[in-house]
């Protein structure tokens, strides 16, 4: 009887998560880790509320979109993780070997070190949007990403901080890439090109590629820390937790 009405008082969303099966139970975890630290010691399952269940789930978000960032802000956040590195423009790229032929290689190494150290200087512009869309966050986004594939959360960061982000970033990005020459001499034949239909518009610019990479990289790191919530919830286990695992078994 005690079993039943803690499974009836538990949030509603989460039991309806539960109940889906095994693969689901694993996503579950990660939410459930962050979620019982806020808790008061001895606190049993039919403790935590839909309240408890969001302010958990804010936590758990807060920090990882946190960790990512402060990886990115790091030097070499970009520049030293080939999963993020920004490279030269496409246009670029199809004639880099051509470049550096003709003597420009340093130019070229130069272009593609400052466009990582202008998303590595914008990187830090990002923690207090993702804070804010975090504490904007319903009951029922977090029942979508609760219930939602392994990056369900990082796609309500992009969803809601996007625009923001691209607004934020921008005059970063082009402050840094306005002393490489090579980057001046881009934005000209780009823009020429964008104009004739040979570069896509998004390129157009140095600033807008490299905002576009940046914010691609974020959103990346975003969702491997989400990842690795989902899949090793237990990594730093105290008793609560094995309370919370033991209950829902």
């Amino acid at each position: 009887m005690a079993t039943t009405a803690a499974r009836m008082r538990f949030p509603v969303f989460v039991m309806a998560a539960v109940q889906r099966g095994g693969a689901t139970m694993g996503r579950i975890f990660g939410f459930l880790l962050c979620l019982v630290t806020s808790l008061p010691a001895g606190a049993g399952i039919a403790d935590i509320s839909n309240a408890d269940a969001v302010s958990g789930l804010r936590q758990a978000l807060t920090d990882g979109s946190a960790a990512a960032v402060k990886l990115l802000g790091a030097e070499n956040g970009y520049f030293g993780n080939p999963k993020v590195k920004i490279p030269l423009p496409p246009s670029l790229q199809r004639v880099e070997g051509a470049l550096r032929m003709m003597g420009m290689k340093r130019q070229a190494d130069e272009l593609v070190l400052s466009m990582n150290r202008a998303a590595e200087a914008a990187a830090p512009e990002a923690r207090q949007l993702l804070v804010d869309a975090v504490k904007k966050m319903s009951v029922q986004d977090a029942k979508g990403i609760l219930t939602g594939g392994d990056t369900a959360a990082t796609e309500y960061f992009k969803r809601t901080t996007q625009a923001q982000l691209t607004q934020r970033f921008l005059p970063i990005v082009k402050k840094a890439t306005d002393r490489v020459g090579l980057a001046q001499q881009y934005n000209n034949l780009a823009g020429q090109g964008a104009a004739l239909g040979l570069v896509k518009q998004e390129d157009a610019s140095i600033e807008t590629y490299v905002t576009r990479k940046a914010l691609d990289g974020l959103y990346l790191m975003i969702a491997e820390q989400e990842k690795s919530f989902r899949q090793n919830p237990v990594g730093a286990t105290s008793n609560i937790v094995k309370k919370v695992f033991g209950a829902l078994r």
